[in-house]
């Protein structure tokens, strides 16, 4: 019988096995970053990972790793690192349910969340859960509309993140909705908009950005009527160190209010009007029957809940 070459390319992938070591190793790579530190991870040999690689490669007939410095896999090893994540929990999770808690160890549980989350109300959760479960966690810091090309990818089990819609094999729920206001102190009102914030005053009034693709500012500028282009910029690409710039008298910014409420009540900062920015937030996992991650999600989602504002539909938001 003959058979056309895209048929057997197709019979060939039908019968791809990926063994659980090789995919490990090729995730271990992608944490690590390099072959050296894998390997030291996995208490082997470089030429022994690189191996691996090899033979995975050679059984999925894919190209799975670009091997530049940090080493990053490609869409096809993506989904293998994610098949690989998930091996894992699920083995952890049977381990701890035939009760060898100890043998289980501390798993890893990669997490994405944005700047402004992690800065404010993300790491009580996480700080309860570490207490109460044998985990330790990894944060991936990205604007919250990116956050969720972290799960797709196989990068992180769950993030907090602007998408409503569930990523393909995730779920999400709702968090609440962070508010954002644009503060100055009165210091740098009095000197940069004496007339209040008029639109030629906004034009010439040196703003602060969390980094370039920081569009709040620029939205809120656009809905007075000036050009976003106009103000001079700083950059500070850190939550904590841009609310600080704005307090020193850096610039104008918009901040969520759990890090403008105090100097707004002490009169260290005031407020400069217009509508405030209200930044829906969902938490979205995968869709995994795991204890542990459910429990990881329980906590978030209560956190979440309980500190989130829920002020109705916005727009983009910082990182």
């Amino acid at each position: 019988m003959q058979y056309s070459s895209g048929l057997l390319t197709r019979i060939s992938i039908a019968y791809v096995r990926i063994p659980p070591d090789l995919a490990e190793t090729l995730a271990a790579i992608v944490d690590e970053g390099t072959l050296d530190a894998a390997a030291r991870r996995l208490r082997i040999t470089p030429s022994a990972v690189s191996q691996r690689v090899k033979v995975l490669e050679e059984q999925t007939g894919r190209v799975l790793l670009v091997r530049a410095k940090p080493a990053r896999p490609t869409d096809a090893g993506r989904a293998v690192v994610k098949l690989a994540r998930q091996l894992a929990l699920l083995e952890h999770d049977a381990v701890v349910e035939l009760g060898a808690d100890d043998a289980a160890g501390r798993f890893r549980i990669p997490l994405a969340v944005n700047a402004d989350s992690l800065a404010t109300w993300f790491l009580a959760p996480l700080a309860r859960l570490s207490r109460r479960h044998p985990i330790v966690f990894d944060l991936h810091r990205d604007d919250q509309d990116f956050t969720a090309g972290l799960l797709e990818s196989g990068t992180v089990m769950g993030a907090v993140t602007s998408r409503a819609t569930p990523v393909a094999g995730c779920r999400a729920v709702p968090l609440g909705t962070m508010r954002y206001e644009a503060v100055a102190t009165p210091e740098y009102v009095a000197e940069w908009m004496p007339d209040g914030p008029t639109p030629t005053a906004l034009a010439g009034a040196p703003l602060v950005d969390f980094d370039r693709r920081d569009d709040l500012q620029s939205g809120w500028l656009s809905a007075r009527g000036v050009d976003p282009a106009a103000p001079p910029r700083h950059y500070v690409p850190a939550s904590s160190d841009f609310a600080q710039a704005v307090r020193l008298g850096l610039g104008w910014a918009l901040l969520p209010r759990f890090q403008s409420a105090d100097a707004l009540a002490a009169g260290g900062l005031v407020p400069l009007g217009g509508d405030p920015v209200d930044v829906p937030l969902h938490w979205q996992q995968w869709n995994l029957r795991s204890e542990l991650l459910d429990a990881v999600a329980t906590e978030i989602v209560a956190e979440g809940r309980r500190v989130l504002s829920r002020s109705g539909p916005g727009s983009a938001a910082r990182h």
